[in-house]
């Protein structure tokens, strides 16, 4: 296996490996476009399948997933005190889902939500364009000589 590294230090990250690290994450950001500019908010996720699902209340998010926006989503953990962690980043389409049988379905999934439970939509983000870096202590030595 060939480990790849960015131009600063930081390894690149496979679409298989940024899959298993969405898939044990809960909480991400995700950006949308909302009045011509960009906002960034928290959110409870679950992935499923090839998409990725938030539930959430009409507002902001909602209103961007409408029109089959197109949206980044951001998932991270990093470790100050160590200098370690990784972050994932997926660019996708978002749509509200409104077919009864799937909406069924999600409503078996473990997909938290700060909505409350009678007012939630459940919005789903295709994952066309996933990528992802990871910093260790170790990464150091690569990011000093790949600047050289």
């Amino acid at each position: 296996m060939i480990v790849e590294f960015d131009r600063n230090g930081l390894r690149i990250l496979d679409r298989d490996e940024c899959v298993r690290l969405l898939a044990q994450s809960t909480v991400g950001r995700v950006g949308v476009s909302s009045g011509a500019l960009p906002v960034v908010l928290p959110v409870n996720f679950l992935l499923d399948g090839d998409r990725i699902l938030i539930r959430t209340a009409p507002g902001t998010k909602l209103d961007a997933a409408l029109n089959d926006a197109v949206v980044a989503f951001e998932v991270d953990d990093f470790d100050p005190l160590h200098h370690a962690g990784w972050s994932v980043l997926v660019t996708g389409t978002s749509r509200v889902i409104d077919d009864s049988e799937d909406l069924r379905r999600i409503g078996t999934l473990p997909l938290a939500h700060w909505a409350p439970a009678d007012d939630g939509h459940v919005v789903a983000i295709s994952t066309e364009m996933v990528s992802g870096r990871q910093m260790s202590p170790g990464n150091a030595a690569v990011r000093s000589t790949a600047t050289r």
